[in-house]
């Protein structure tokens, strides 16, 4: 008989339930928590980006051509001497591209777009001889390999246009991640990629800021 009422008593008492149940749930309440926070830190990764494409794009509009082919598919003086001064051609398929690995790109102008300085390979902080404003500064996760540019006709500007060729460029950044501290930890989600968001901007006058 003894058994059956410690059995009986065991059943019907429930001391411990609260701290069975908030062992239970708080790891549930916790990863919540963490997603919230985690989300409001990737989409302040993403405006960086976003922000750091732009002020890229911009600077890159009125920089030295990004592409080392970029004089031999986009002359600035038509082939025949006579049609300098006509309008160029609106043909968006002549483009000169480059991007991720530097496959055609210019070393020297990237570097100076992305870490402020023809000469550096690495962002420095702002205040650093010979370093200026450059993307690294809006995202330091942005590097000169994760970014791609295109170059193409745009049926604006002349032919013989001193300040060079007129053109529509689009810049974009590729193979850059969220970084996500903790659910990355829990659950393996740091290759996450931002997306290329892509910037379309006209081109001026490829030269003016090449040493701005």
């Amino acid at each position: 008989m003894v058994a059956p009422r410690f059995l009986t008593r065991l059943r019907r008492d429930e001391s411990g339930i609260a701290l069975s149940e908030t062992l239970i749930t708080f790891p549930i309440v916790l990863l919540v928590f963490a997603s919230f926070v985690e989300f409001g830190y990737a989409m302040s990764q993403w405006n960086q980006t976003v922000k750091a494409l732009q002020y890229g794009a911009r600077l890159a509009a009125v920089s030295d051509p990004l592409t080392s082919d970029f004089d031999t598919v986009l002359p600035t003086e038509a082939a025949n001497p006579l049609n300098n001064g006509d309008a160029t051609p609106n043909d968006a398929t002549i483009t000169s591209t480059c991007g991720p690995g530097l496959a055609n790109c210019e070393v020297a102008p990237l570097n100076r777009i992305v870490y402020g300085s023809t000469t550096a390979t690495t962002c420095q902080p702002l205040g650093t001889a010979g370093i200026r404003r450059a993307m690294c500064h809006v995202n330091p996760e942005i590097g000169r390999d994760n970014i791609a540019v295109t170059y193409q006709r745009s049926g604006l500007g002349y032919w013989g246009r001193p300040e060079g060729p007129v053109l529509t460029m689009r810049f974009e950044v590729r193979g850059v991640t969220f970084e996500l501290p903790i659910l990355g930890a829990i659950l393996g989600l740091d290759d996450v990629t931002i997306p290329a968001h892509p910037v379309t901007i006209t081109t001026e006058d490829l030269r003016t800021c090449s040493t701005c």
